[in-house]
């Protein structure tokens, strides 16, 4: 797709990135009030190299990625780059936004001095998974979570 525009999201942007969070595969349709989701916004401010991104096709917001560059006492140093959140409008899928986004996000770490560009997929998207392998990243480890919310232990 050409003239897609890759830029660092502003606060006007946000309802357009929610509406694309609500697909069946990311959030279902449960996305924060915008009214939340500036707040948590601005805090991106904070982090030294935390930014959420938008890719637009003229007024459209059509793909949206978070970029965490992340500073590390290992590796030498070298710092490591993390994409989460990554999604596309359903509507556009396969015309090359994704495809892009990651370029985009891969040069940024490369021009960081990143070791690595990281992200993860849902187990049960495999579209998603056969396209990351087609942009060169390989399954690497194992990725483990434990899910902190209502977890009385942890609370205390």
């Amino acid at each position: 797709m050409t003239g897609l525009l890759i830029e660092p999201a502003q606060k006007a942007d946000l309802p357009g990135v929610l509406a694309l969070y609500a697909q069946p595969e990311i959030d279902d349709g449960e996305v924060l009030p915008i009214l939340e989701a500036e707040v948590i916004f601005a805090r991106f401010a904070r982090y030294p190299d935390y930014a959420l991104y938008v890719a637009k096709d003229g007024d459209a917001i059509v793909g949206s990625f978070a970029l965490l560059i992340m500073d590390n006492l290992g590796h030498l140093g070298a710092p490591s780059a993390l994409v989460e959140d990554v999604v596309v409008d359903p509507a556009r899928h396969g015309k090359g936004i994704g495809r892009q986004m990651m370029a985009f996000a891969r040069r940024i770490a490369h021009q960081k001095g990143c070791y690595k560009l990281a992200l993860s997929s849902n187990m049960k998207r495999d579209r998603a998974h056969a396209f990351y392998e087609g942009l060169g990243f390989e399954r690497h480890g194992y990725s483990f979570l434990t899910h902190l919310t209502n977890d009385a232990e942890n609370a205390a």
